[in-house]
């Protein structure tokens, strides 16, 4: 049961990383085009597209902090994911409440 419970937050943790990383690929990627051409997308949208990836992300990296700890709940372990959950809520909250600023300019 141990080891489903660590597969399962090792994923998620990779599925967070990776949809972050993606994210700014594709935010590179579009910025570039977008001063070599002139697509039908701007900075904002970009933005907006790459903060919400960041904030997805993050939600599935909480999830597989949440999971690992349950393998090794010390006092300790529950402290440092209380700070962790606090710190990505705080920073994905206002990623996602930034982010609505951006399609409106």
């Amino acid at each position: 049961m141990f080891d489903i419970i660590h597969i399962c937050a090792v994923v998620l943790g990779f599925a967070g990383a990776v949809l972050i990383i993606y994210g700014g690929f594709r935010a590179i990627i579009r910025v570039i085009l977008l001063e070599f051409s002139k697509p039908a997308f701007s900075y904002n949208q970009i933005r907006r597209e790459f903060t919400d990836k960041i904030v997805f992300g993050l939600e599935f990296l909480i999830a597989g902090d949440i999971l690992a700890t349950l393998l090794s709940p010390t006092q300790q372990d529950l402290i440092n994911l209380a700070v962790v959950v606090v710190i990505r809520t705080v920073l994905g909250y206002f990623l996602s409440k930034e982010a609505p600023e951006f399609s409106l300019q």
